[in-house]
């Protein structure tokens, strides 16, 4: 099969890799009908992870059930499936209490190289969740979403208490703010600030549900949330990048007693004790548990209640990768479908 590898930062090849196969009885063989390139994709793409390349790329996937092993019973071949970027058995105490991307088995599918034209799925029965039937093409961009940025995004807001009557500010207009702002919107947020300097974004989450936009960054971008809510600042906030700047930004501009979700995976973050002990903040977030939204993600994606298939603005053939991640990485695109 075809699938992508990393090399060095910036080196992205597609070339021939060995068709996945059953290793355990829990796995599954999905042939993937979409992929993508993620933001966190982008670290090692830039040099600011370490690269240990060749390596597969890609977590981001939903296609068909090719073959299953023989302890898998809740998915059978011919079934599309949306499946998380971390492998969970979703049984075991921490997945029944909401956190399957801390399971005590969990598989992080990156190490397995979703962008690619099949995909070996561990702990199919925990990870994998099938639709009604088989999708038309045009829903199949946002469960693909559903897969990661979407789940992340929703997770976010969950974890900042998002609730009818609140304002919610997004810090990070990428693919998983954006859809922040639709989770926001569809959680009943009263007022959602969009913190984005780029017009593209802008209009898009205007068409989530923004209310507000703030071209300001770090201290300056405080100050306009601290002066849209009388002082006070957001009740929520979404914290969608990742960087030092990012977060404190985030816990500044939140209210006391207000919450922070906090899904950008961090790069040298460090919090000021003092700082934080002072402003009352409460902080929740990390690798964001997909597999407990998805059910309700897709059931809303498939009746058309919402369309995060929209952060897709480019899609190109899968041997077409390494462009996808030069668009991305000079932001041309905010998020780079791949077709198999």
């Amino acid at each position: 099969m075809r699938g992508a590898m990393l090399y060095a930062p910036g080196d992205v090849r597609v070339e021939e890799r060995d068709d996945p196969r059953i290793v355990e009885p829990t796995d599954a063989i999905i042939r993937l009908s979409a992929t993508c390139v993620c933001g966190s994709d982008l670290w090692p793409y830039r040099g600011l992870e370490p690269v240990h390349g060749p390596a597969p790329m890609g977590h981001e996937y939903v296609g068909i059930v090719e073959e299953v092993g023989a302890d898998v019973r809740r998915v059978r071949p011919g079934q599309f499936v949306v499946g998380s970027f971390f492998a969970s058995d979703n049984t075991c105490e921490i997945c029944r209490a909401g956190y399957q991307s801390s399971c005590v088995h969990r598989v992080g599918i990156g190490g397995l190289g979703a962008q690619a034209q099949y995909l070996r799925v561990p702990l199919a029965d925990g990870t994998l969740v099938a639709t009604p039937d088989l999708p038309a093409d045009d829903l199949i961009p946002g469960l693909l979403a559903a897969s990661d940025v979407l789940g992340t995004g929703w997770f976010a807001a969950v974890a900042a208490q998002v609730e009818p009557g609140k304002t919610v500010a997004v810090v990070g207009d990428g693919a998983v703010g954006l859809l922040g702002v639709l989770a926001a919107k569809h959680l009943g947020a009263e007022r959602i600030v969009a913190m984005s300097r780029h017009a593209d974004r802008q209009k898009l989450a205007l068409a989530y549900g923004a209310t507000d936009i703030v071209t300001e960054r770090g201290d300056e971008g405080v100050a306009r949330i601290k002066d849209l809510t009388g002082g006070l600042g957001a009740h929520s906030v979404i914290e969608a990048v990742g960087t030092q700047e990012s977060m404190m930004q985030s816990i500044r501009a939140t209210r006391p007693g207000g919450h922070v979700g906090y899904v950008g995976v961090t790069h040298d973050v460090a919090l000021p004790g003092t700082e934080l002990f002072f402003s009352h903040v409460h902080l929740h977030g990390g690798p964001a548990p997909v597999r407990r939204f998805l059910p309700e993600l897709i059931d809303l994606i498939v009746d058309r209640t919402i369309d995060p298939g929209q952060v897709f603005d480019l899609a190109l053939p899968l041997d077409q990768a390494a462009e996808g991640y030069r668009a991305m990485d000079e932001r041309r695109a905010i998020k780079v479908l791949l077709q198999p």
